[in-house]
């Protein structure tokens, strides 16, 4: 197979400590290429932008080549890629800018499908602004995201739609090319999370219809750097709040205080590795682009094979009920276990050296909708490209053996 989930996994270190970790929802692990960027950056020593010497010219070509990166990976323009400290945070800012636009009785719609950073900045904008916000339901049986229903909630008052690519906790991932036509028809638009889609497969954000496209590098074997990528010149009609001397041309008008350059040059060792997966694409032709979407593709399907495996099995153990069953999704499993807490169950897996996740995992809207967000949410355990086999099995055989209260 070209795809060799065991070489792979050998240029993760933190993989050899033998535990199954099945936390790649809330954040990767690093592979030695990453790190070794990292290290060389500070070894080779780097200044701030804009200098005349050596070491500042590194920090100009660091910068450069972060955002030639990332806008290969999601299909953006590298003059439109914003980074910052987190998606969360870039939120925040995109939210803040947009949000002095508004006025009241212009209009906003959100998801109830969407983690709480594409959710509680635009609420907290709209509120400053008088701007009233509609809200997308999700189907509870399927964890679905009907499309139909923005035809409804779009309107002539529409200013933003802001959705989601994949949901964290379900893994659905809506119809979103046909919800951003919507929203542009008004003349609104279009903020789309990429956050937990962007590790799972190929990304075209251009083909999605998103104005805004967001993802967090950790997510995909990078360090802990955020960036939304748009137009160059839909940015530059965008006035943030600045610091006077700081610079004024897109897309650094967005970023705020010195970059973390060295973790800016692992965000491009990432972007290397993601288009290497696949030995098959590595050696084949093309430009980075090109290998991305092939190395992305063998991913997924590499992915979804052992997710299959694992809902199979999952489905089989007594008491277990599983959320989300949509027809497109990622490879992640959100599920509770009758007569055990989420917290119990993620408690005793953890002394089995498997690695996963309880709670509400800041989907708030979501958990709320399905009725479980008070009651501990439930547990998650997703495969990202590193996982393999004996991960699901681990994980499979570890909770036939959890005591049932």
């Amino acid at each position: 197979m070209a795809f060799d989930v065991e070489k792979i996994r050998a240029a993760y270190p933190a993989l050899h400590d033998g535990h199954a970790y099945l936390d790649g929802a809330a954040g990767t692990q690093t592979p030695t290429p990453v790190i070794d960027a990292i290290a060389q950056t500070y070894r080779a020593g780097i200044g701030n932008v804009g200098g005349a010497f050596a070491a500042s010219r590194r920090a100009d070509a660091i910068v450069h080549a972060c955002r030639s990166a990332v806008a290969d990976l999601v299909g953006g323009h590298s003059d439109g890629v914003v980074l910052g400290a987190n998606m969360t945070t870039l939120t925040y800012r995109f939210a803040q800018t947009l949000g002095a636009r508004w006025r009241p009785g212009d209009e906003i719609v959100l998801s109830r499908l969407d983690h709480d950073a594409n959710v509680r900045p635009w609420v907290q904008a709209a509120q400053r602004a008088g701007a009233t916000v509609r809200w997308a339901q999700i189907d509870t049986g399927t964890g679905e995201l009907p499309a139909d229903q923005y035809d409804e909630l779009i309107g002539e008052r529409t200013r933003l739609v802001a959705l989601t690519a994949a949901s964290n906790i379900l893994a659905t991932r809506p119809q979103v090319a046909a919800i951003t036509a919507k929203a542009h028809a008004a003349g609104a638009l279009a903020y789309v999370d990429g956050v937990h889609a962007t590790p799972h497969g190929p990304t075209d954000m251009l083909a999605l219809g998103a104005d805004f496209y967001a993802t967090s590098a950790y997510k995909w074997s990078g360090p802990h750097i955020g960036a939304v990528i748009a137009a160059p010149e839909l940015l530059d009609g965008l006035r943030p709040d600045k610091l006077l001397p700081s610079p004024d041309a897109v897309p650094e008008r967005f970023e705020t205080g010195t970059a973390p350059f060295a973790d800016l040059a692992g965000v491009t060792a990432a972007v290397e590795h993601l288009a290497a997966l696949d030995d098959a694409t590595s050696a084949a032709a093309g430009g980075r682009r090109a290998r991305l979407l092939a190395s992305m593709a063998a991913a997924e399907a590499h992915e979804l094979a052992l997710f299959d495996v694992m809902c199979q099995g999952l489905d089989a153990i007594p008491g277990v009920t599983r959320y989300g069953r949509p027809a497109r999704r990622t490879a992640t499993a959100y599920f509770t276990i009758a007569g055990t807490s989420p917290q119990a169950v993620a408690e005793h897996l953890a002394q089995h050296r498997v690695n996963v996740w309880s709670g509400h995992s800041y989907a708030w809207e979501a958990t709320g909708a399905l009725g479980i967000r008070d009651s501990g949410g439930a547990v998650r355990a997703g495969l990202v490209h590193y996982n393999n086999r004996d991960d699901v099995d681990r994980l499979l055989e570890a909770l036939t053996q959890l005591p049932r209260g």
